[in-house]
């Protein structure tokens, strides 16, 4: 298993030799401006370029993403990538985005787990803030609020779990019970609204999940890239978790 981070959420992920491409995110630094219902809105995102050009990225087998906002898709990778090409969703709702932007091989994600090339993919859930809070002002702004995690399993290869967009609590936690995976990606920058609720897992989140499965690595991902965030990567290794590993852009971690 290789794990190249790329820029934020986008990762490509070479398992069982098959290479997915997540959550591809591709404008230029500065390109779009900060969320108004977010902290530091008024910071540029992305903060940092792509570190290699599209035409390399999109060099894959698959594409999973994880959901549909405007740091995880946009009209870059839709114009890039093959519209023929093995397309990996959450939900009929983000089927039907997908194939309007003229994809022609797109399949929903089962919780029971979807089959492709000897690789068996299983849709988990989380909260992409708390559902309570986040899920309302969502729906007030018109932005679908749901985010899957992606369990990857192959008899030649680890147990990989790509938590997504999420804080840590209970769907996590019951995931991580049910798969047991030996490696955990999981989304750490504290991006945070307003209010205060962060949307995705901070350093304190990282602390729970590498203390909760100590035999699991835990690489901290979607990193110093957008306007929102709270924790940078320095954040997290000053905690000095033995299993937690912050790799930088463009950096390829092998399993």
């Amino acid at each position: 298993m290789l794990i190249h981070q790329i820029r934020n959420a986008t990762l490509i992920v070479k398992y069982n030799d098959k290479k997915f491409l997540i959550d591809p995110w591709f404008m230029p630094k500065d390109y779009m401006s900060g969320f108004d219902v977010a902290v530091n809105a008024d910071v540029r995102q992305p903060r940092v370029d792509l570190p290699l050009p599209i035409a390399e990225i999109v060099d894959v087998d698959a594409v999973v993403l994880t959901h549909f906002h405007p740091d995880h898709w946009d009209e870059f990778a839709a114009q890039a990538i093959n519209k023929d090409i093995p397309f990996f969703v959450q939900s009929q709702d983000d089927l039907n985005i997908v194939k309007s932007l003229g994809f022609n091989n797109i399949t929903v994600l089962s919780e029971a787990g979807t089959e492709f090339d000897g690789i068996t993919m299983y849709k988990t859930k989380g909260q992409h803030g708390k559902r309570s809070i986040i899920k309302p002002l969502c729906e007030q702004i018109g932005m679908p609020y749901d985010a899957m995690g992606v369990v990857f399993k192959a008899k030649q290869e680890k147990t990989l779990y790509i938590a997504g967009d999420t804080i840590w609590c209970e769907e996590v936690k019951s995931a991580i019970d049910q798969f047991s995976p030996d490696i955990i990606v999981v989304n750490a920058c504290g991006a945070t609204l307003l209010n205060g609720e962060r949307i995705i897992m901070n350093d304190e989140d990282v602390k729970i999940v590498a203390k909760y499965i100590p035999a699991a690595i835990i690489i901290a991902s979607h990193m110093d890239t957008v306007s929102h965030l709270t924790v940078t990567r320095n954040d997290i290794r000053k905690m000095r978790l033995n299993n937690v590993i912050v790799p930088e852009d463009n950096e390829t971690l092998e399993f």
